[in-house]
């Protein structure tokens, strides 16, 4: 590379892994932001902020995902029916009971950037609420990057 050229990563040039991430005891906002990182392909020497340069990311044992402090009776999720009088709200221990892998899935929807490329970039979550996943065939790596809390 020259010096002082700015690198764009082009369709050739992408090459996408996947990464299985056990999310059993782990904090769920410290997980998004890791998970986010790598779907958007920040976490690459390639990175292009108008490409999709991100890797496919499994997220197993959804339901062991922690919450720090009150947030399982406090944190809501809200949203609505499309009917008149219809906004629905559950606590998050409502939601961690009956679908774990939508917490996840908001929370590292909420770390990404609200444009068209990263709904693109969501397609490559794959959120499971147990420790099986039916994706073994693509031979995924744990992700070693995220850190470990105290």
């Amino acid at each position: 590379m020259e010096k002082g050229k700015t690198y764009m990563a082009k369709p050739a040039d992408i090459q996408r892994n996947w990464y299985v991430v056990d999310a059993e005891d782990k904090v769920l906002g410290r997980l998004a932001a890791e998970i986010a990182t790598v779907l958007r392909g920040k976490n690459k020497p390639q990175f292009t902020p108008h490409m999709d340069t991100g890797d496919f990311v499994i997220v197993v044992n959804a339901e062991k995902v922690k919450l720090t402090g009150k947030k399982l009776d406090q944190k809501l999720y809200r949203w609505h029916t499309g009917y008149p009088g219809g906004l629905r709200s559950r606590t998050a221990a409502e939601m961690l009971a009956r679908k774990p892998e939508e917490v996840i899935r908001r929370a590292v929807w909420g770390m990404m950037p609200k444009n068209a490329l990263s709904r693109n970039q969501m397609k490559k979550l794959k959120v499971y609420a147990g420790p099986d996943h039916p994706h073994m065939a693509q031979m995924p790596q744990p992700l070693e990057s995220l850190a470990t809390d105290k």
